[in-house]
């Protein structure tokens, strides 16, 4: 399994541990970004789809992709971070593919719809500097978090859309054992948040690429108080301190998804959803 790099948080200067995933070329050969530890971390204030990819060539047969950028949540502040990544013509011919996790997990995936960006990403699954969810995983996936022994690791979908995002929070929520997730009819507006529903819980999904606030919070706690269930919410850009704060004193667990498609837990009721399950 790939060791976690330093990684400082420009908001709180907390430095949090951050293990790139691992994606499969299209020649087979895993491909892991170069990361350029010796520039600084940006804050991600604003996030959109075209400057969310990376391009990044593969150490084995040369050929140049696009991948999510890699991108941490600050384990302490919760704001997320953009991880700098050499452009292909300074990296270093096959230090991309020795860096990372399973060879053959990443062969193994399909390629997704975007060149290069494929099902079957590894990665640390949660934000750095946290304690582990669950235990580790005994092969295969590097830094998957894993629940009950029962459970299998979460296999993500990379996030391109709106549509992606309900998609990827839906699976995560029958990975974590509730059944029956309801998804709305229609095409997700990228601008909207997104309900969804299973016996047990109500979930809100947030496509937009401004943090989520306190409002959103306090109103997926009143939809879930109302059907007596546990609410739960995902965002794609992180939360505000405010939304953070009061999440944390109503026990409503906070997932971040980064475009890799792994939910990430961002506080201690995200954490114990994840350790129980459903």
């Amino acid at each position: 399994m790939a060791e976690a790099v330093p990684v400082r948080c420009p908001a709180c200067q907390r430095e949090n541990g951050y293990i790139s995933p691992v994606f499969p070329c299209a020649c087979g050969s895993p491909v892991t970004p170069p990361l350029d530890l010796a520039a600084a971390p940006l804050p991600l204030t604003h996030r959109t789809w075209q400057d969310s990819w990376v391009t990044v060539r593969c150490g084995s047969c040369g050929r140049e992709s696009e991948w999510p950028h890699p991108e941490v949540g600050c384990g302490a502040c919760g704001t997320v971070v953009l991880v700098p990544v050499r452009p292909p013509e300074e990296a270093e011919p096959g230090t991309d593919a020795a860096a990372g996790a399973d060879a053959g997990d990443a062969a193994g995936a399909d390629p997704g719809v975007r060149e290069g960006a494929g099902d079957g990403v590894r990665g640390d699954g949660r934000p750095a500097g946290r304690p582990p969810a669950g235990p580790a995983p005994g092969g295969g996936s590097a830094g998957v978090v894993r629940g009950p022994a029962s459970r299998p690791p979460f296999r993500p979908v990379t996030i391109r859309t709106a549509r992606d995002a309900v998609a990827t929070a839906a699976l995560y929520l029958r990975w974590l054992g509730f059944r029956d997730v309801r998804q709305p009819d229609g095409v997700p507006i990228p601008s909207a948040a997104v309900d969804l529903r299973a016996p047990g819980v109500v979930a809100q999904v947030d496509p937009t690429t401004a943090p989520a606030g306190l409002r959103a919070v306090e109103c997926v706690w009143l939809n879930g108080l109302t059907a007596s269930t546990t609410s739960v919410y995902f965002a794609l850009a992180g939360y505000t301190e405010e939304a953070r704060g009061r999440a944390d004193d109503l026990g409503i667990p906070l997932f971040v998804m980064d475009l890799t498609g792994m939910p990430q837990p961002v506080n201690d009721p995200a954490d114990a959803l994840v350790v129980r399950g459903a």
